[in-house]
């Protein structure tokens, strides 16, 4: 027996369909088997012409509930039977109708204020139970257990009438007894190959084969290696991917940490766990890598910061770790004396090092400062260098005055300069 839920919005709508055709033309004479109209008169409503009034009838708690109805307020349950036992009677159908509206909580034995249902069959080995969450005391059906105790229901229905064999009592289970799991080893070889041994049973080997491995028989038993074609790179993978699945098939794997890739670093982590370290080689390649002096400044401000730099970190973790040793051990006061002096000659790195940054900012400004003056001296040079430069004409007026015969054109513009050029006494 299969039970199936739904919810509508319109009783009305509902009730044309199940009295009507149907979609495929198989319902054949509809009829009410059963339902509590609670004093309205649904034997009477249960026809063709009157199954509006009929709507109204079921329809009515709804609608005192106003805005408080839900939006889709009609519950609707579909039982069907098995098809290969006879169909029951309207009569049984209607006793299935009413234990499944008790079972799910619609309407309990007993209840003077449960929801309104009907039971209409228009098929064999089929009923459709119809009803309204509203509650005649005003309240609200809550549907969210319904599907469970109703197939609990159905199933108890089914077993009753004989098509359900009772269920099995539970057969205690055999008190489990601890085994000692089976011992794999997964190493590299002298040699360079990885090897597995200790993997004698077939579960083991298949598991192992399955990872990649390749069995060999000899007259050391049965072991398992990577064939010899196997990428360095890959080895790693395939070692850690076979010991997983032995794990999870409870064997106890010891595994070569070189072979381990959860304990393999990666570039993103050249340190592995300690994360801290790898910061602070990252920050020594900035440093290394500054162009200037404020980029250098810049890089070791991430130090010598005050309140936030690695320093003062530093010096904070040596001091908390002498207090905590202290706190576990009184007689280890040596023990926690020791970083409490490695905080303090932190500390007074700190102070020797206070107003450092300023100072980097000028770290190069002098070889800046002699290579501009080199630049500037050298541009000067070359300004003197063409001021002193002479015209051809110049030359020819030199070349004329070594050999008697002085220019008229320098000559006489030399003169005007002269004469033109007041005395002063």
């Amino acid at each position: 027996m299969i039970a199936h839920l739904q919810r509508a919005s319109h009783t009305a709508g509902l009730l044309t369909y199940l009295y009507g055709p149907g979609e495929r033309g198989n319902h054949t004479n509809p009829r009410l088997i059963a339902g509590d109209g609670h004093d309205a008169p649904i034997e009477m409503l249960a026809q063709p012409d009157a199954l509006p009034y009929l709507a109204h009838a079921l329809d009515a708690p709804v609608e005192r509930l106003g805005t408080r109805a839900p939006k889709r307020p009609v519950w609707v349950c579909s039982v069907r039977s098995d098809p290969r036992h006879p169909d029951l009677t309207d009569s049984q159908w209607a006793e299935v109708a009413r234990r499944v509206v008790a079972s799910t909580g619609i309407a309990p034995d007993g209840d003077p204020d449960a929801c309104r249902w009907i039971a209409v069959r228009n098929q064999p080995r089929l009923v459709h139970v119809v009803a309204t969450l509203a509650r005649e005391d005003g309240g609200v059906h809550h549907a969210y257990r319904d599907a469970f105790h109703l197939q609990t229901e159905c199933h108890r229905i089914a077993t009753e009438l004989g098509r359900l064999p009772p269920a099995s009592r539970p057969t205690p289970r055999a008190q489990e007894t601890h085994v000692p799991a089976p011992y794999v080893t997964i190493n590299t070889e002298p040699s360079g190959s990885v090897s597995a041994k200790g993997a004698s049973d077939d579960l083991s080997a298949t598991l192992l084969k399955h990872a990649g491995f390749q069995q060999i028989e000899d007259w050391f038993g049965r072991r398992h290696r990577l064939p010899t074609t196997t990428p360095q790179a890959d080895r790693a993978a395939v070692a850690s991917h076979a010991a997983e699945m032995l794990r999870a098939a409870r064997y106890s794997v010891d595994l070569d940490p070189d072979l381990d890739t959860s304990r393999l670093t990666t570039p993103a982590t050249p340190l592995g766990l300690y994360t801290a370290g790898a910061e602070v080689l990252r920050l020594t390649g900035q440093i290394r890598a500054a162009e200037n002096g404020a980029g250098l400044a810049q890089a070791v401000d991430h130090l010598l910061h005050p309140e936030h730099g690695v320093l003062e970190r530093v010096r904070e973790a040596l001091e908390t770790a002498g207090e905590q040793i202290t706190d576990l051990d009184d007689e280890a006061y040596a023990l926690a004396d020791r970083f409490g002096f490695a905080a303090e000659f932190v500390s007074a790195a700190q102070s020797e090092l206070i107003g450092a940054g300023n100072e980097l900012h000028r770290v190069g400004d002098s070889q800046l400062d002699n290579v501009e003056a080199e630049t500037q001296s050298s541009a000067l040079s070359d300004s003197r260098s063409a001021a002193l430069a002479t015209s051809p004409a110049t030359d020819k007026a030199k070349a004329s005055s070594a050999l008697g015969a002085p220019s008229p054109g320098v000559g006489t513009a030399v003169r005007q300069a002269q004469v033109s050029s007041p005395r002063i006494r």
